[in-house]
């Protein structure tokens, strides 16, 4: 079921919405002239409700505090005050707040719900992007294969999402990114949560279709014929084990001038991983559903792009294949041959997300990208080193790392720069081929990255390890356990940013 959004200009105690939620600092008071001009008339409706209960600090707006009012048969049906704590209002705080505000609204079976962020004084449209973006996140669900309860027994899910704020440009700018990104993440958040059976690398030759097609993009698809014209033994060497076509898909958005270097999106797309030969242990195999999630990233960022229709431009790549042991997969011990010529040695066939990356890093070259940035679930050794706070980032020029930092920081995706000495590289020297891949437990994403590097010529690139970020396997809150919607973000911020330039 697709969200519905709209953004209003009315005033909040006039709407009609069977859920309105407030969104409020720390210690907010009635006593601030600003509270108590924007929440006057819904404190009226409540007949004073909001300010008893701020008086008597039953709600005292701490992080993800909430606390529900009910209000008449029509207008405001119910009002539910949200806190978001005392950090500052930014994007990333309001977010949470919506995200806070959409999941209440889901349990209650609403069916719609409106937002309010009364003190809001930003001049730039983030924070209306952030309630956008967090509500959508909030209530977003994937139902397709549940079979559903009876009739009287569902509670509606969210379908529609209004967000109140002033008249203007800056308003409508900001909704109108909130709601391309929303739905770009909800692509990456789909193609993620589809078991492996489901989500297979041709699902992901659709997606780029329908893509392509939406906003007039150029689309190449290749499959393991094209692959081994193109010589990516590498690729498919992981892609041998499966009888399932590997596919590569890459999407181009023309909006910059002919002759502007493009921003290039690479995704790993392993839509399910066992490990292969060196299978995975059973306990918990199945969430390798998400080691697609760098590809799903790409998928939706270009989604998002596409329908902002920034003036940059962008080539976005994936490789899908599922990583498979049968009688014809790779063995440890094997090497194999990349496009680049570079020959691998295969050490551990779960270290498979490189050896797709690394042609793709390879064909990324013929584009002649101002940057690449590529994004995989590519090493556990990533949530050992930031757990599932922060994305591992990598790269070969500070100025592109810097870029990327920021704009995971703009997204709410934090990342944190680890190094790229070459004293690591020792640990992937081969004695039979130019290198392996992997280079054991000790510093295993930085010798991953550093892999990756080895297919990179002649263009700024960054890494992005987001295996601890993609998908949780907890509830976080403010949002389900699944997938997140990372590196979506970060992806649109990095090219929304070389739009100001």
């Amino acid at each position: 079921m697709s969200l519905s959004f709209q953004l209003s200009h009315a005033a909040a105690a006039s709407v009609d919405t069977p859920l309105l939620a407030v969104i409020l600092p720390q210690d907010a008071s009635m006593q601030t002239p600003a509270l108590a001009d924007a929440l006057g008339g819904l404190d009226a409706l409540v007949h004073g409700a909001i300010g008893r209960s701020l008086a008597r600090r039953d709600f005292r707006g701490g992080r993800d505090e909430t606390l529900l009012l009910v209000g008449g048969e029509t207008g405001v049906q119910r009002l539910l005050l949200v806190g978001r704590g005392s950090a500052p209002l930014t994007r990333t705080t309001a977010r949470r707040a919506a995200a806070i505000a959409a999941r209440q609204a889901t349990k209650l079976g609403t069916g719609a719900i409106t937002l309010l962020l009364p003190d809001d004084t930003t001049t730039d449209g983030s924070v209306v992007e952030g309630l956008v973006i967090g509500a959508a996140a909030g209530s977003w669900s994937y139902p397709d294969l549940q079979t559903q309860p009876p009739e009287k027994d569902r509670r509606a899910r969210v379908a529609e999402i209004t967000v109140i704020a002033p008249a203007g440009d800056v308003s409508a700018s900001g909704f109108a990114v909130g709601v391309a990104m929303a739905e770009g993440q909800a692509i990456a958040k789909r193609l993620g949560q589809m078991p492996g059976n489901v989500c297979t690398p041709d699902t992901f030759a659709e997606v780029g279709r329908e893509i392509a097609e939406r906003h007039g993009m150029q689309l190449t698809v290749w499959g393991r014929e094209q692959l081994a014209a193109a010589n990516m033994g590498s690729f498919l060497s992981v892609a041998q084990g499966t009888s399932q076509d590997p596919k590569l898909v890459a999407l181009e958005h023309r909006g910059g001038p002919a002759d502007q270097k493009p921003v290039v999106l690479i995704g790993k797309g392993l839509c399910f991983d066992t490990g292969g030969i060196s299978i995975k242990p059973a306990p918990e195999m199945e969430w390798m559903k998400f080691d697609m999630s760098g590809a799903g990233g790409v998928m939706g960022a270009m989604e998002t792009i596409g329908r902002l229709k920034l003036p940059v431009n962008v080539v976005g790549i994936i490789g899908s294949t599922t990583n498979m042991p049968s009688g014809e997969a790779v063995k440890p011990g094997d090497v194999v041959r990349a496009s680049n010529g570079k020959t691998i040695e295969i050490i551990n066939t779960d270290a498979e997300g490189r050896l797709v990356l690394a042609d793709l890093l390879v064909f990324a070259k013929r584009f002649d990208p101002a940057i690449a940035i590529d994004a995989a679930t590519l090493t556990g050794a990533i949530v050992i080193g930031l757990g599932h706070n922060a994305v591992g980032v990598f790269g070969n020029e500070q100025a592109a790392i810097d870029e990327v930092l920021n704009a995971g920081q703009a997204a709410g995706e934090p990342g944190w720069a680890l190094p790229l000495w070459e004293d690591y590289k020792e640990q992937i020297k081969s004695d039979v081929a130019d290198l392996k891949n992997t280079g054991g437990r000790a510093a295993g994403s930085i010798t991953a990255a550093l892999f990756l590097q080895e297919f990179v010529d002649g263009y700024p690139w960054v890494h992005l390890d987001v295996a601890g970020t993609a998908y949780s396997q907890s509830d976080l809150g403010w949002i389900p356990k699944g997938p997140t919607g990372t590196p979506v973000g970060t992806f649109v911020e990095i090219v929304r940013a070389r739009t100001r330039r």
